[in-house]
C-alpha cells in the first residue's frame, strides 16, 4: 500500500484517499500527507476485551506504521485507542521526526505518553483555523453522543474540516447530530461520517455511539456532499453495521448523494 500511495500521481487540484481501516484515512493533495485516526496495530483486542465484550479485529491493518515516515500531518479526533493508537503513535514518533500531531486541546497531553514531543504537537480548538501545508484546517466540536468540555472549555472530541484548493473535506471523527453542527461544516464535497449508530445496550458497556446511517445521508445531503464516506462500520463485530444496511438506508431515503465504500487498502481520486 505504501507504494500505492507513493506512487499515485495527481494533478494540483485532484485529493487522493486511501483507507487504512475503521476510520482511518490518509489524504494526499499536492504532495503533502495528511493522515487521520491511523488504527494500525491490535492494541483494542489485546486491552479492552472482558466477558461481555470481545474485541476483536476483522482484517489486518493494510499497511504498517512503520512505512509511515512520509506523513506530514497526523490527526486523532480523539484520545479513544481505535483513533489514537498508542502502538502506531509511538511507532511514528519513532521513525518520523517531520510529522505534526493535530488533536483536541482536552485531550492533547496524551501523545506525550506515546513519545510525542511537545514541540510536534498541535492542540485544536473550536473553530480556530490552522493552514497546515496547501490545507487549510477548521477543527469542529463532534458529539460523541455528546459535546464533552474540559475545565477550560475545550473539546475531548473534534471533527476537521480540510479545504484543499477548492474542494472541502469533512472527516467527522466519532460523532452524532447535534444542533449547529450544519451551520458549522457549511458546503461539504467529501462528507466521511461514520455509521454505526448507537443503543442502549452498547452504551451500558460502555461502547458510546455514532450517527445512525440514515441520519448520515440526511446530514450529506443537508451539507451537499457530493461524495458520502460511510465510516466506523466494519472493523469490531461488537461496534458494526453490514454495509448492505447502509446501502438499503441510501435506497430507503431516495438519496442523490453520491457514496462509495471503502475496502481496506483501497485507493480513489477526487476531482
Amino acid at each position: 500500500m505504501r507504494n500505492q500511495i507513493l506512487g499515485t500521481e495527481l494533478l494540483d487540484h485532484q485529493i487522493g484517499i486511501f483507507y487504512i481501516g475503521q476510520e482511518g484515512y490518509i489524504i494526499k493533495y499536492q504532495n503533502q500527507y495528511y493522515m487521520i485516526d491511523a488504527y494500525l496495530s491490535d492494541y483494542v483486542d489485546r486491552h479492552c476485551c472482558t466477558e461481555e465484550v470481545k474485541w476483536v479485529r476483522n482484517y489486518e491493518a493494510p499497511i504498517s506504521a512503520g512505512e509511515l515516515d512520509f506523513i506530514d500531518y497526523v490527526f486523532c479526533t480523539h484520545a479513544h485507542f481505535d483513533h489514537a493508537d498508542p502502538d502506531t503513535l509511538s511507532t511514528l514518533a519513532k521513525i518520523n521526526s517531520k510529522a505534526k500531531y493535530i488533536m483536541p486541546a482536552a485531550a492533547a497531553d496524551v501523545l506525550k505518553e506515546y513519545g510525542i514531543s511537545e514541540e510536534s504537537i498541535i492542540r485544536a480548538h473550536d473553530g480556530q483555523s490552522l493552514t497546515l501545508g496547501p490545507a487549510v484546517v477548521t477543527p469542529i466540536p463532534s458529539a460523541h453522543e455528546q459535546l464533552n468540555r474540559d475545565a477550560n472549555g475545550d473539546f475531548y472530541e473534534m471533527g476537521y474540516r480540510l479545504q484543499l484548493g477548492e474542494s472541502v473535506l469533512y472527516h467527522a471523527g466519532d460523532c452524532c447530530i447535534y444542533d449547529g453542527l450544519e451551520g458549522r461544516l457549511g458546503k461539504v464535497d467529501i462528507a466521511m461520517l461514520p455509521v454505526n449508530g448507537r443503543d442502549y445496550y452498547r452504551l451500558s458497556r460502555d461502547i458510546i455511539g455514532n450517527m445512525t446511517a440514515p441520519e448520515a445521508i440526511e446530514l450529506a445531503e443537508k451539507i451537499q456532499a457530493k461524495l458520502l464516506v460511510p465510516m466506523h462500520f466494519d472493523l469490531y463485530d461488537c461496534n458494526c453495521i453490514s454495509a448492505a444496511s447502509f446501502v438499503d438506508a441510501h435506497y430507503t431515503a431516495k438519496s442523490k448523494v453520491t457514496y462509495h465504500i471503502f475496502q481496506p487498502g483501497e485507493g480513489y481520486v477526487f476531482a
